[in-house]
Parts: C-alpha cells; structure tokens; sequence
C-alpha cells in the first residue's frame, strides 16, 4: 500500500437528535453540498415516522439500520490468476455504511406515483426496513446469499 493510511474524521451529532446515524444519513442524502436541503428531506421523514407509527423515528431508524446491516460479504481475490469471491465478515462502520446506502437506493428506486416527496419514500423505506421487509432488506439477503455460497473460498481469506 503507498503512502500512509488516511485519518477518519470525527463525525458531529445532528443539531435536533443529538445522534451520530442521523447525520451520516444526512451526509448520505445530501447533493452538490446542499446539507440545508438534505437535514429538511431526513427530518421530514422521520417526522413522518413519528405521525404514522407513533414511535420515537430515532430508535425505528437505528432498528432499521440495525436490520439491513449485513454480517457477511465477499471480497475478490486473486489467486494464481483466477479471482475468487472470498466471503468475509462486514465491521462495524462499513456495516452502517453499507445498510445506509442500501436504504437509500430502496428509497430513491420507488415509483413515484404514490409518494409526492422523497421524505415520504424515506420514511415507508425505513418502517419497512424496521419491520424486516423492503428492498433494502432483499438486498441484504442477497449479499448473504453469495457469500453463502462462495463459503468453499474461504480458506483464500488474508
């Protein structure tokens, strides 16, 4: 590897919440720098949450998080001049990572026809994603899937 390893920053809690997810999941939301705009789309749906279940949107955000986080995914590597999908165990930041971004491709990928805002597509994909049904969680049993599948490589782990 060249050069030296790069320093993670120290990421601050959202103003409202006080939680260090809410603002990875802005971060993630925002486009072309417009955090205002992002911090509007997240707090809506979870003011959303809180209407429609009547629950604190924090812990059915952490729930969600919680649950579309994978244990296991594959890695390529190669071998002698063959690449092998080698299954590896997911950590603890790329699993959030991982879970975010995969919650918010399920939001973005809705149809439009019965959602007006992205804030609502937000919200029904955490709920569902809570409740352990969704895209998201699909997508997540699919990476599993795979590295179910490709458990005969795993002696090719480093």
């Amino acid at each position: 590897m060249r050069g030296k390893k790069s320093e993670k920053r120290i990421l601050f809690p959202d103003p409202i919440y006080r939680s260090r997810l809410i603002n990875r999941l802005i971060n993630k939301v925002m486009k072309d720098g417009k955090k205002s705009t992002a911090q509007a789309v997240v707090y809506s749906a979870l003011e959303e949450i809180k209407q429609s279940v009547k629950q604190d949107p924090l812990s059915v955000l952490e729930k969600a998080v919680q649950n579309v986080s994978p244990r296991m995914e594959v890695r390529p590597r190669r071998v002698g001049g063959a690449s092998y999908q080698v299954p590896v165990e997911v950590r603890g930041d790329r699993k959030e990572a991982l879970a975010i971004r995969w919650i918010l491709a399920a939001a973005r990928s809705k149809s439009n026809s019965q959602y007006h805002s992205f804030g609502k597509k937000l919200a029904t994909e955490l709920m569902d994603a809570a409740s352990n049904t969704g895209a998201s969680i699909k997508k997540r049993d699919d990476t599993q899937k795979v590295a179910a599948a490709n458990r005969a490589f795993s002696h090719f782990r480093w």
